[in-house]
């Protein structure tokens, strides 16, 4: 069901109910398959019998059907894939997080100042402190990687070592010989506690003409062995931009520099479309 918390302002929704908001919003009539999300909506009290929205819904749908920057981070644990994210709109900032085995995410406005901290916490970044590998930098391939993750659903029953030392096996076997990364990359594997990617998009300009830009980054979470960087293959990935044959670098990193990347990823002024004025 979606709610309202009036003591912080935020809101439940789900996709179906966005979708029921947005065309209310447009002066549409709802389609017949939206019609249990529109009363659910109505039985929340975010919606009138007349398909108003309720007056501290307004700026959330209006962010969400203009935005300026959106910044997606997809998350894979667990529990299986989460989406949350930040909207920038004209005047208006929201976050929105997803939560494992609900179809509703938790929407709430920030405040512009508290963006990179706001994206920070939905990956969880911790500064503690981590423990010494034999390698910092390990470059292989995209097969050899699926080789040591194709391993996990067989270590059930083994001690962690005993776990670290198949996987490495399958990693020697899949053509990884350089003892140091051959053990780091083992370990990293077993010790992965999830995996993310962080994303930008916004309509900037490409050699003058207006164009959708797109940049981000994506890092591996290992717990105790700590942040790893995938710098190949690079993001944005498209479909079917990866084989085989993909060369995989991971760069260990620290909670600093992640913060720093996540900076980063915000465009500046100058890379925005410009809006043409009247003539």
């Amino acid at each position: 069901m979606p709610s309202y918390d009036s003591t912080r302002g935020r809101f439940r929704l789900a996709e179906n109910h966005l979708a029921v908001l947005g065309h209310r919003m447009d002066g549409e009539d709802v389609p017949s398959e939206l019609a249990e999300a529109e009363h659910e909506l109505r039985q929340a009290g975010l919606t009138d019998q007349s398909g108003d929205l309720d007056f501290a819904l307004s700026p959330l749908v209006s962010t969400l059907r203009a935005p300026a920057v959106i910044l997606h981070v997809e998350a894979l644990g667990e529990h299986g894939t989460l989406h949350h994210g930040v909207t920038i709109g004209d005047g208006y900032v929201y976050s929105h997080e997803s939560w494992p085995g609900s179809e509703e995410s938790e929407y709430v406005r920030l405040e512009p100042a508290m963006l990179v901290w706001a994206l920070a916490r939905m990956v969880n970044l911790q500064g503690d402190g981590t423990e010494g590998v034999a390698a910092s930098e390990i470059e292989t391939t995209m097969a050899v990687l699926d080789a040591g993750l194709a391993t996990l659903d067989g270590l059930h029953g083994l001690t962690a070592a005993e776990g670290i030392d198949r996987i490495a096996e399958a990693l020697k076997a899949a053509g990884l010989t350089r003892k140091s990364q051959l053990s780091t990359l083992a370990m990293v594997i077993a010790g992965m506690r999830s995996s993310w990617r962080m994303t930008a998009a916004w309509q900037g300009h490409d050699e003058g003409a207006s164009a959708l830009r797109v940049r981000g980054f994506a890092v591996w979470d290992c717990g105790p062995l700590g942040y790893w960087r995938r710098e190949l293959p690079a993001e944005p990935v498209l479909p079917g931009q990866v084989d085989d044959t993909t060369p995989l670098r991971l760069v260990r990193v620290d909670a600093k520099e992640i913060w720093q990347l996540i900076t980063a990823l915000l465009p500046e002024t100058a890379e925005f479309a410009q809006t043409p004025h009247p003539g």
